[in-house]
């Protein structure tokens, strides 16, 4: 019955009917029963249906006979590939009648996701302990500061480098590819000297990782690839995919090319999704390099299919971005379109200064309430989240409520992170990070305590049980028995969580003044770990993919249903809002004057302008300070620098355009003043400084 549906479905798909031509290519591109496709490359321009072809892609596979559970499917986060295994159901039902259940797809996840699955099916095989716990950064920082503290580096005569900035060096190490010596020279130079004792540092923190039984974030990759370098591990790993599916390719980096490289040596089977032209995710160590050269790295070389139809910006907006973008250096050929006629030229709008600009926007804002736009529909952009600050204040002065991205996450929070700490101790009693701070939750018990505790039981057999035979501080004598009751406990999944939590609650009520507030977030953690089979599975997920947090939310209105959002121009990448305004759009902002060191960074300062253009639907305007108050700058102290517009919209394309000069009285709704003739920024600085 089900080969029957499937032959009547392969030979009339209409379910693949509401694709496009370019997207229909791309969910065909070498599908046939009992074939695996060549390698082929989809380049899906901002706003292309890039999910959705990519969901046909997948359902056209499962249509052909594919199975399920040979199909690996990777995304950058867990959301988004739960949203792909939906619309496949949804795709495979109107084909079938009976569609194929999310679930089945059960390799369907991030990176990360899939990386610690993998490890964890074939821990004994690689020498690795299954029990393992993962570290989020957090805590990652948490170790390295032990082992710095252990090597004598935190009394250096002089300030050695502090915890984040050591393991922000070592992942972009790891993640990159690139010798320690390289790292500090070009992302890190202060820290330069400091070179051999951060390679011992290092060495330690990778010791004290392997005694205590954990990975870090950065371990699910660099352990992946390390093991993906045997090639009969490599071909084992591989041949239990027929079908390897990447999204977001643009920001992958070293390591994830070398996994999936080593997954499909010959391309076969492999499909990847993304823009280059959206490449901004550098300073994670995703390098556009991946998706540049993708199709040449198969002979022969891979199919590329690119997008081109735009279904969320007017042409206006678009011919503005193709603009910017068509001035790149280097990028795959694709010119963005849309039958989307309506709407006026993108705006670059001049203002004496940060403070008129945000003048300037917030009236805008409300004028276009006004006209019926609610403000979720409006969003601001820009390239550091302090340009956001005299926005922020005038905001406040007009009452108009705003979200700025992000706010914080679940594991965040301290309560959340003890009661995390809690449970992970339980289950692996050798996690020294998560014992150090459960530890210190016991009044009477500091650091010095808590250290002595944690030497005693590393090396016994069974450490949980010998929680009960440590002696404690006297002052934490009371509380200890309790403690190691709940440590010994061997509680059924998930009630091992509400152990956790039972325990945990007194010590709540004592430190949190807020503490009612709080214990709502620990019952939706203990709702979210219902879903989970194991702990091992729900410490996995919360540590890779975590929610966001329910009390400690920054800058939500709770008290308004419509707000403006404020975004950094990374985190609004996969956003889209009918009307967008851009802050700051002239050099030293965008480009930022830290992104203009080497032509690969100034290129990707095109790439974030690009992508906050791409986001605007019906309306896009850019702001122009013509000033900024700069401090600390040399022997010149505080001043006022005159600003040019970013190198970025030069005059060739500048009639894609509508050139305005704003002034606080149009806030009234004055007329908006042509543009003044260009200003000799120049002769201004000589007539200022000599």
């Amino acid at each position: 019955m089900m080969g029957q549906a499937t032959e009547r479905a392969a030979m009339r798909p209409g379910y693949l009917d509401k694709l496009n031509p370019a997207q229909r290519a791309a969910a065909e591109y070498g599908v046939a029963p009992g074939q695996v496709a060549p390698p082929l490359l989809v380049i899906a321009g901002a706003g292309s249906g890039k999910t959705a072809t990519l969901a046909h892609r997948v359902a056209h596979l499962l249509v052909s006979g594919a199975d399920p559970q040979r199909i690996l499917l990777m995304t950058f986060s867990r959301r988004a590939a739960a949203e792909l295994a939906r619309r496949v159901e949804r795709i495979t039902e109107e084909a079938l009648g009976n569609g194929i259940a999310a679930s089945a797809l059960t390799w369907a996840g991030t990176f990360h996701g899939i990386g610690a699955r993998v490890l964890r099916e074939h821990a004994h095989a690689i020498g690795l302990d299954p029990d393992f716990s993962i570290h989020d950064r957090e805590d990652s920082a948490d170790l390295m500061n032990l082992c710095r503290h252990g090597l004598g580096f935190s009394k250096t005569e002089t300030r050695f480098p502090a915890k984040g900035t050591c393991l922000a060096i070592y992942s972009r190490a790891v993640n990159a590819g690139e010798p320690l010596g390289e790292v500090l020279r070009d992302r890190f130079p202060w820290c330069a000297m400091w070179q051999d004792e951060l390679k011992q540092l290092f060495a330690s923190y990778v010791r004290a990782k392997q005694e205590q039984n954990v990975l870090d974030y950065d371990d699910l990759l660099l352990a992946w690839a390390q093991v993906m370098s045997d090639p009969d591990f490599a071909a084992h790993v591989g041949n239990g995919w027929d079908h390897v599916l990447i999204d977001e390719y643009q920001d992958t980096n070293r390591l994830q090319a070398r996994i999936l490289m080593a997954l499909k040596p010959d391309g076969r089977g492999l499909t990847v999704v993304g823009d280059d032209a959206q490449s901004i995710y550098a300073f994670r160590a995703a390098t556009v390099r991946n998706i540049l050269d993708f199709p040449d790295t198969f002979s022969p070389r891979a199919e590329v299919i690119a997008l081109e139809r735009n279904y969320r910006s007017t042409k206006p907006i678009l011919a503005a971005a193709n603009a910017v973008i068509g001035l790149a250096r280097e990028r795959h050929a694709k010119e963005l379109w849309t039958e989307r006629d309506s709407g006026g030229l993108p705006r670059l709008v001049t203002v004496a200064g940060e403070a008129e600009q945000a003048r300037m926007v917030a009236s805008d804002v409300l004028a276009a309430r006004e006209e019926g736009l609610r403000l979720k529909d409006q969003a601001v952009l820009f390239r550091t989240s302090s340009h956001s600050l005299q926005l922020e204040a005038e905001l406040t002065r007009r009452n108009i409520p705003y979200v700025k991205f992000g706010g914080l996450k679940f594991l965040d929070t301290a309560h959340v992170k003890d009661l995390m700490a809690v449970l992970r101790f339980g289950r692996n009693p050798r996690d020294r990070v998560a014992g150090f701070r459960v530890l210190q939750l016991i009044p009477g018990i500091g650091p010095v305590a808590a250290g002595r505790i944690l030497d005693a039981i590393a090396l016994a057999p069974d450490p949980v049980s010998a929680l009960a035979d440590v002696e404690p501080p006297a002052r934490a004598a009371d509380g200890w028995p309790g403690f190691a009751a709940a440590m010994a406990a061997r509680a059924e999944w998930p009630a091992a969580l509400g152990l956790a939590r039972t325990w945990y609650e007194p010590h709540l009520e004592r430190i949190h003044e807020d503490a009612e507030s709080r214990r709502a977030d620990l019952m939706q953690i203990e709702q979210i770990a219902a879903g989970y089979p194991s702990a091992e599975a729900f410490l996995t997920e919360l540590v890779l993919d975590p929610p966001d947090a329910a009390s400690a939310q920054a800058g939500v209105p709770l008290k308004d249903e419509d707000y403006l959002i404020l975004s950094t121009i990374h985190s609004a990448k996969g956003q889209e809002w009918k009307s967008v305004h851009l802050l700051n759009a002239v050099d030293g902002c965008i480009p930022s004057d830290l992104g203009t060191g080497t032509e690969d960074e100034i290129e990707e300062e095109r790439r974030l302008l690009y992508v906050a253009m791409t986001r605007a639907k019906d309306r896009l305007a850019l702001g122009l300070p013509m000033r900024f108050y700069v401090t600390q700058q040399g022997r010149n102290g505080d001043r006022y620098v005159h600003a040019m517009r970013t190198r970025f919209l030069p005059r060739e394309i500048m009639d894609r355009f509508h050139a305005e000069t704003w002034s606080p009285e149009q806030g009234s709704g004055a007329p908006a003043r042509p543009a003044p003739a260009p200003i000799d920024v120049s002769a201004m600085m000589r007539d200022m400084w000599g």
